[in-house]
C-alpha cells in the first residue's frame, strides 16, 4: 500500500493533530523527542530559572513580601514550562482537543455531579462552618494558600497518572479485521482500511500502543479528567461564596479569626477576603475528593470511559493503517 497518494498520508496526519494525537504522527513525535534531549532541556531549565528568579525578585521588591515573591517566581516557571510543553512538546493540540471534547460531553458530567456533589457538599459544609477551618484557611496568606491548592492538585494528578493507564490496557488488543475497518470510518483512511482488511494479521503489530503514543492517549484522558474536576471545584467555590455571603455574619467571622474580616467589594459586607480564602481551600479539597470518586466509581467509569475509549480505539485503528501504508519513523 506504499503507492497510495501522499495526500492521504498528509490528510491522516492532520486528522491526528485535530483529534489531539500529535504523537501518532512520526514527524511530530520526532520533534517532541528532540525537545527532550539533554541540551534542549538544559536550555529550558536555565531559561525558566532565570525568568522565575527575575520575576520573584521584582515582585519582592514591589510588595516587600517573600511569600508572594516566591509564589510569583514559581508561577513564572510554570508559565515557561507550559509554553515549552505546548510548543516544543506538541502538547497544545492534546490540550485543546481534550478540553473541547470535555465541554461537548458535559451531559456525562451531570449524572456524576448529582451523585457525588450532594454527599460532598454535606461533608464540606460542616467544614465550612468550622472555626478551625476558617483559622487555618485565613492564616494561609498569599502564595501559601495557592501552594496548598497546588499540593492538592499534584496529589490528584499523581493519582490519575497511576489509574488512567489501566484504562488503556485493552484499547489495542482487539483492533483488527472488521473492527479495524469500522474504526476508520469517517477518516481519511476509510477506503484504505477496507483494502487492508485482508491483511489484518499483518497490522496487529501496528495496532500495539507503546511509548510516546501511549503517553499521548494518557494525556488526552488526563486533560479531560482535569477539566471535569476543575468544573466541579469551581461549582463548589461559587456555592460557598454565595452561601457564605448570606449566612456568615461579620461578627461571627471576627470571633473565629480574631480580627475584623476585610471587605472585598464595597456594598457587599458578606463578601470578604477571608470568605474567598476559605472557599478556595475547600474547593481545592473538593477537587481532590472528586478526582478519587470519579476514577473509582463504577457507574461514572462506565459512562465516561466507554465514550472516550471508543474514540481512542478509533485512533488506534487509524494509526495501524497509517503505519501500514508508510515506513514509520520509530
Amino acid at each position: 500500500m506504499n503507492d497510495d497518494p501522499s495526500s492521504v498520508v498528509v490528510a491522516t496526519e492532520h486528522w491526528f493533530i485535530r483529534h489531539g494525537l500529535p504523537y501518532f504522527v512520526d514527524g511530530e513525535r520526532a520533534a517532541a523527542r528532540q525537545a527532550l534531549t539533554g541540551r534542549r532541556l538544559v536550555a529550558f531549565v536555565v531559561t525558566a530559572l532565570v525568568l522565575g528568579t527575575a520575576v520573584g525578585v521584582l515582585v519582592g521588591w514591589l510588595v516587600g513580601d517573600a511569600t508572594n515573591a516566591t509564589a510569583a517566581g514559581l508561577a513564572a516557571v510554570a508559565v515557561v514550562a507550559a509554553a515549552y510543553a505546548a510548543v516544543a512538546l506538541r502538547a497544545w493540540p492534546i490540550a485543546t482537543w481534550a478540553v473541547a471534547r470535555t465541554f461537548r460531553s458535559l451531559g456525562l458530567l451531570f449524572p456524576l455531579v448529582t451523585r457525588a456533589l450532594p454527599l460532598l457538599l454535606l461533608f464540606v459544609t460542616f467544614l465550612f462552618i468550622n472555626t478551625e477551618v476558617w483559622q487555618v484557611a485565613t492564616s494561609l496568606k498569599g502564595g501559601i494558600l495557592w501552594g496548598a491548592v497546588l499540593l492538592f492538585a499534584a496529589v490528584a494528578v499523581g493519582f490519575l497518572l497511576v489509574r488512567l493507564p489501566e484504562e488503556l490496557d485493552k484499547v489495542d488488543d482487539e483492533i483488527h479485521g472488521q473492527r479495524l475497518v469500522d474504526s476508520c470510518k469517517g477518516t481519511p483512511l476509510e477506503d484504505v482500511a477496507v483494502d487492508l482488511d485482508h491483511d489484518a494479521q499483518g497490522t496487529a503489530e501496528d495496532s500495539e500502543i507503546t511509548g510516546y503514543q501511549k503517553a499521548n492517549l494518557v494525556l488526552v484522558l488526563l486533560v479531560s479528567q482535569i477539566v471535569q474536576v476543575l468544573l466541579l471545584a469551581f461549582s463548589v467555590f461559587l456555592f460557598f461564596v454565595v452561601f457564605g455571603s448570606v449566612v456568615m455574619k461579620r461578627a461571627v467571622v471576627n470571633s473565629w479569626i480574631g480580627e475584623d474580616p476585610t471587605q472585598l467589594v464595597p456594598g457587599l459586607s458578606g463578601l470578604t477576603v477571608e470568605l474567598m480564602q476559605v472557599a478556595v481551600f475547600l474547593a481545592a479539597f473538593s477537587g481532590l475528593y472528586f478526582t478519587v470518586y470519579a476514577v473509582t466509581d463504577d457507574s461514572y467509569r462506565k459512562q465516561f470511559f466507554t465514550s472516550i475509549i471508543h474514540e481512542l480505539e478509533r485512533a488506534v485503528g487509524v494509526r495501524a493503517v497509517y503505519r501500514a501504508i508508510r515506513q514509520p519513523t520509530r
